[in-house]
């Protein structure tokens, strides 16, 4: 086994000072650096300038790296000759630029293309079968599971690739919850270094010497992009692609895809395994809060506007995706941000327009001959996308933590054009919502999805969920019982119509719709009561026109809208069925009529 050397680096200072003895294996090891101009207490905050680990905890991290791992655990074995870990910024662009792994825009934010696959491969996720997990988790379509033994195949493929044919390792050591007593430690294993800047850009990084030091990882995940399983039928997966989850041995292996968003979203996963088991519910949500500490929830799926929406130059960003809700309140899953840029402006989202510059991470956008990102291609893929350290939106929240929250909003993107713009829901109606999840898939978010296609997704992310919805919904009716917190559903689909024949919500009109929720001035409006899904739509509210409010009069063939509103209806009366057997509250009085 090649000798794993104590290195350490001073970091923040004018010139990087490195103390390492001759080995094989060359460890850089620049966990805690200088990331931060200016000083906020923040668990999210850019970090100090400070020295690295000390050699003896740096050496025991890497030890049990390589040997829990078994990477370069056979005699012989000569690769990775060097091994990176928790490189900052500056070092990681780098990195970037010598290995050729993409092109830089011209105001210097480093652009990927995640190669043949340009979103998540939904149907390509597995766990392994095996107790005492498979007693909890949610087995089906999104949970698939396969024998140990083909977990080993794949995992074994990783290993010896790791092994045998990459020279340099990148290692992310970092957190998801910046909650201390719901976080968990996670490691992330790379050998492309714009992956170790994802990672970096969308966990939260350590901030001192002795959290790098003690660091145990409780999950890690190797990403073996360059892995093609070629033996995809005889091992009885569906493609050559394989993300598989194996919850005992805390380990996932990414194989065939070289999409960042399965490293974020396979911790997600993970996430909605273990918090709720411990009673604390797990969202697939945006949160900000007020300047009076009102928080605000935003679930939805990939493209309905989370992202969007929560970064309002009024309020404090919490964090843009994945959060956790515990008797404290509110906290933000990531250290950072992932959001849709096509068609992006500064004239419509101007936070996150500017939020894309040095050290963020731009996904399979078209850059312009002058340098220039060119947002309205969609030649590559319209899911293109950008990631950044949540300290890009100038309003952040540092503790990424908030109250519990005042206000809930459940996003849908309705691509037959039926609901209203916003509608208030009683309690009932938030839990019928909830489990619904009705939206639409929006093109490019998966493999496969080229234009809008209904769908419902309980807890408005099934996909992520790996135990049953009804876990889920009973911890939600829990907090909403207990603090009064108002729940409201908005459409930023279409109007006037469906898809093909309508226009898409405007977003200035959203907004509006979204300010007066969170202000409360809604409330003080007159409601009507839609006469099939029974919600309550406002008659006017500013900025909002009032055949927009109501999406009847916004079509020209009414005896049209009602026919689609009745057949909307049936869909979702029909999805519903799932949720009602013996054991499980029923909410179907809550639903269409």
């Amino acid at each position: 086994m090649s000798q794993v050397t104590r290195g350490m680096f001073l970091v923040g200072s004018p010139a990087l000072r490195r103390l390492r003895a001759p080995s094989s294996i060359s460890v850089r090891n620049l966990a805690v650096e200088s990331q931060r101009k200016t000083s906020i207490p923040s668990i999210i905050s850019k970090m100090s300038p400070m020295a690295v680990a000390s050699p003896s905890g740096f050496q025991k991290a890497m030890k049990t790296t390589l040997s829990s791992l078994g990477i370069d655990k056979a005699t012989g074995i000569t690769k990775p000759t060097t091994i990176y870990r928790n490189l900052p910024y500056p070092e990681v662009f780098k990195h970037e630029e010598q290995n050729k792994e993409g092109e830089v825009t011209k105001n210097g934010t480093f652009c990927v293309s995640t190669g043949q696959f340009t979103g998540r491969s939904p149907k390509d996720k597995y766990f392994v079968k095996q107790a005492p997990s498979d007693g909890k988790l949610d087995w089906g379509k999104i949970n698939k599971g396969v024998a140990s033994e083909v977990y080993k195949n794949i995992y074994d493929k990783a290993v010896k690739h790791y092994n045998t044919n990459v020279d340099k390792m990148y290692v992310f050591d970092g957190y998801c919850g910046t909650s201390p007593k719901s976080r968990k430690n996670v490691r992330i294993i790379t050998e492309l270094a714009w992956q170790h800047h994802f990672a970096k850009n969308m966990f939260i990084r350590p901030e001192t010497e002795e959290e790098v030091a003690n660091f145990v990882p409780d999950f890690t995940i190797i990403n073996a992009c360059k892995i093609v399983n070629e033996d995809y039928k005889e091992l009885g997966l569906n493609s050559e692609v394989a993300v598989v989850f194996n919850v005992e041995e805390s380990k996932a292996v990414i194989t065939g895809t070289w999409y960042g968003g399965e490293m974020k979203k396979g911790i997600f996963s993970m996430m909605n395994y273990w918090l709720p088991l411990d009673g604390v519910m797990s969202m697939h949500c945006s949160a900000n809060k007020g300047k009076d500490g009102d928080t605000a929830l935003f679930f939805g799926l990939s493209g309905t506007g989370k992202t969007t929406l929560s970064a309002d130059p009024a309020r404090y960003l919490i964090g843009d995706d994945e959060h956790g809700w515990d008797d404290d309140g509110i906290f933000n899953f990531e250290g950072g941000c992932y959001a849709k840029t096509v068609n992006l402006s500064r004239e419509n989202e101007p936070e996150i327009y500017d939020a894309i510059k040095r050290d963020a991470l731009l996904e399979n956008v078209i850059i312009k001959k002058n340098g220039e990102p060119d947002y309205a291609d969609v030649s590559r893929t319209e899911n293109t996308r950008v990631s950044y350290p949540i300290y890009h939106i100038d309003n952040y929240e540092p503790s990424g933590m908030g109250d519990h929250p005042k206000s809930i909003v459940f996003l849908t993107c309705d691509a037959f054009g039926v609901l209203p713009p916003v509608s208030r829901l009683s309690p009932g109606q938030a839990m019928y919502h909830f489990l619904s999840g009705y939206t639409a898939k929006v093109a490019g978010t998966e493999r496969g999805v080229t234009e809008p296609t209904p769908n419902f997704s309980a807890g408005f992310g099934a996909a992520f969920l790996t135990l049953h919805p009804t876990v889920y919904a009973d911890l939600l009716q829990e907090k909403l019982d207990k603090h009064g917190t108002q729940c409201f559903l908005i459409n930023t689909g279409w109007t006037g119509g469906g898809y093909g024949v309508g226009k898409r919500m405007s977003i200035k009109a959203t907004r509006a719709c979204v300010d007066a929720v969170l202000d409360g001035s809604i409330n003080k409006t007159k409601f009507t009561k839609e006469p099939v899904f029974g919600f309550e739509v406002p008659q006017e509210l500013p900025n909002v026109p009032s055949k927009v409010l109501n999406p009847r009069e916004a079509w020209s063939d009414k005896a049209s809208y009602d026919a689609t509103r009745t057949k909307l209806g049936d869909m979702f009366k029909n999805n519903f069925t799932k949720f009602v057997k013996p054991g499980m509250t029923d909410y179907t009085a809550y639903g269409p009529k």
